[in-house]
């Protein structure tokens, strides 16, 4: 779990309703420049982090099912669940300091 893993639709369930940590879904695009922007910075956090916590990401454009699922309108959203269920959201651009913030606080939650 040291880097970003691709997921889509078929893997969703397994690789982040069923996980025994909390993983941030990142929303994102090859076209979006704000996504460029934040995908080093998530790479960072996943190196950095290792087995706390894991970080997925999701096509949009490969897989648009699951941007419909969670009622995504822009990129690119950060959906942060816990235990299976969605605990917060941030979409745009945010700092490091405020994603790992959010999931060390889901990391160190009772589960649900």
């Amino acid at each position: 779990m040291n880097e970003p893993i691709n997921i889509n639709e078929e893997s969703f369930e397994r690789a982040v309703i069923q996980s025994p940590v909390p993983v941030l879904v990142d929303f994102w695009a090859p076209w979006c420049g704000p996504c460029k922007m934040i995908a080093p910075v998530l790479a960072e956090i996943a190196r950095e982090n290792g087995d706390k916590f894991r970080i997925a990401k999701v096509n949009t454009d490969d897989d648009p099912a699951l941007m419909q699922r969670f009622n995504i309108r822009g990129i690119p959203t950060l959906l942060f669940f816990n235990g299976g269920k969605l605990e917060h959201q941030i979409v745009g651009m945010t700092g490091k300091k405020a994603i790992v913030d959010k999931l060390e606080a889901l990391a160190s939650a009772p589960a649900a």
